[in-house]
């Protein structure tokens, strides 16, 4: 047999076992490479790609052999999320092949043949060769979905985190609150006067619109505000009570708006301001006249547009407040003299409302003082005493310069101090057209006033005649003069006759 036929012959042999069964290994590795719904591609040395499976060519918007023997990072890596030069130096996918460490990435992101980039998770694996490093594999999904839902996890654990610091703020505002004695229920009074004024809040309830109520101190400028929020359409926010006249001058501003942590000496932590608090509801701003004209600017601004900025925080926040504002001074006064600015004058007076004084609504003294002697009486876990109609009248004909807070007052000393179930004021000798009742309120006694013995005659026949003036003549018995007084009628009409009083007809 010639030599050409034999090198025929060799060159022309079957396929043994081994290499058929290579064969099939790199058949089912190539089929396994297609399937594969991840991305995967090969690296040498340089970098370069040696190998791009159909999920890595459709995910990155190229074509196998676009790819094939061009440097990856600087087609699909260069830069980082931020969109800042990511150097191949350091790239963990060359690390790979360099210090034959397997790396792990998913934070970094991917671009495709149309400029577009998409997130992904990818983990990169040295190849050796004869114990050398050859290169690396890369294999990568797209995260997209994943980081988007790991976003809208964030903005939900962020809100929750939100709701749960304004619902601890609420919490100890509310804890605040209860430590303050509410004495009352309701506007209490059927006067011609105060049914005015819940006619008007009846009228405003139901709108946005800002209020201010003005009166003096004491007439119930909180409870109409009350009244307002609980007739409102926001009634289930809480209605949120700021007291201006009670806050340090250099603390408006976190008062009203909150700060974080560090904004000033003593800021340990973030606070949620009143205003953020009251979000939803009613802000009431008790004695507004009393917000420093350099901060005006910034409550003006939440009103107009409702935004704010916590101190210290560059962060604008938006709110929906519903301001109520009081004050017991003239505002319109203090615009004029430049206190209070015009702008945030008129902003509040929409719907302006006064409060009555109680000098002005005499008749509904009796309602109210029964009203204070049961909810006194249960505070002070005391039986609820009676209140003759003389006393009444006693309390109808005195000037209230406190108005009701003053007539509280009042009552609850007389509650203490009275035994039995009758209720005594301790005023004996004070005449009510003087101001022994608005000094009993405060604490002060008569004793401490000196008087000349005529001017003790005087004023003793004064008393007497005022007495029998509120009860209509009456000296003994139930509602009498003698009882008024706090004397037996027999002493009564001893010194109406040595003071030369007459028993009026």
């Amino acid at each position: 047999m010639s030599t050409d036929k034999r090198d025929r012959n060799h060159h022309e042999r079957p396929q043994t076992a081994a290499e058929d069964e290579l064969d099939h290994v790199k058949r089912q590795n190539e089929l396994i490479l297609e399937a594969a719904g991840e991305g995967i591609y090969g690296l040498d040395c340089e970098g370069k790609t040696t190998f791009l499976n159909p999920a890595a060519a459709h995910m990155l918007g190229f074509d196998t052999n676009t790819l094939i023997g061009q440097p990856m990072h600087a087609l699909l890596h260069h830069t980082r999320p931020d969109g800042s030069p990511f150097p191949k130096e350091e790239c963990p996918i060359y690390a790979a092949f360099k210090d034959g460490a397997v790396h792990y990435v998913d934070n970094e992101v991917f671009w495709r043949k149309d400029g577009s980039s998409f997130p992904v998770a990818y983990t990169s694996t040295p190849i050796r060769e004869n114990g050398k490093l050859a290169g690396a594999v890369v294999v990568f999904k797209d995260i997209t979905e994943r980081k988007q839902a790991e976003g809208e996890l964030r903005k939900a654990y962020a809100e929750v985190e939100r709701m749960k610091e304004r619902l601890e703020a609420e919490n100890v505002y509310l804890q605040e609150e209860i430590k303050v004695e509410l004495s009352h229920a309701g506007i209490v009074g059927q006067s011609n006067a105060i049914q005015q004024v819940l006619h008007q809040v009846e009228l405003v309830a139901p709108t946005d619109a800002s209020v201010l109520i003005s009166g003096e101190s004491g007439t119930g400028k909180e409870l109409i505000a009350c009244a307002i929020h609980e007739q409102s359409n926001r009634h289930e926010r809480p209605m949120i009570r700021v007291n201006c006249a009670a806050i340090p001058g250099d603390l408006f501003e976190s008062e009203f708006f909150g700060h974080v942590k560090g904004a000033f000496t003593g800021a340990l932590k973030d606070r949620t301001g009143r205003f953020e608090l009251a979000d939803g509801g009613t802000i009431f701003l008790d004695e507004v006249g009393e917000i420093p004209i350099e901060l005006q600017s910034k409550l003006l601004r939440v009103l107009q547009e409702g935004q704010f900025e916590r101190v210290g925080e560059e962060k604008t926040r938006t709110v929906d407040v519903r301001v109520v504002a009081a004050s017991n001074r003239n505002l319109k006064a203090d615009v004029d003299a430049k206190r209070f600015r015009k702008d945030l004058f008129f902003r509040l007076n929409v719907f302006p409302i006064e409060a009555v004084p109680l000098r002005d609504r005499i008749d509904d003294i009796p309602l109210l003082t029964t009203h204070f002697i049961t909810l006194i009486s249960r505070r002070l876990n005391r039986p609820e005493p009676n209140i003759t109609q003389a006393n009444l009248k006693r309390l109808q004909a005195y000037n209230w310069p406190g108005n009701i807070r003053e007539l509280q007052n009042v009552i609850e000393r007389a509650i203490i101090v009275s035994k039995g179930n009758r209720l005594r004021f301790s005023v004996p000798g004070e005449t009510v057209e003087t101001d022994t009742l608005s000094k009993f309120s405060a604490g002060e006694e008569s004793e401490t006033i000196p008087f000349t013995e005529t001017e003790r005659l005087a004023r003793d026949r004064k008393n007497i005649i005022a007495a029998l003036r509120l009860t209509n003549g009456k000296i003994s018995g139930e509602n009498g003069a003698a009882e008024l007084l706090g004397i037996k009628p027999t002493t009564l009409a001893s010194r109406m006759k040595a003071l030369s009083v007459e028993k009026p007809k």
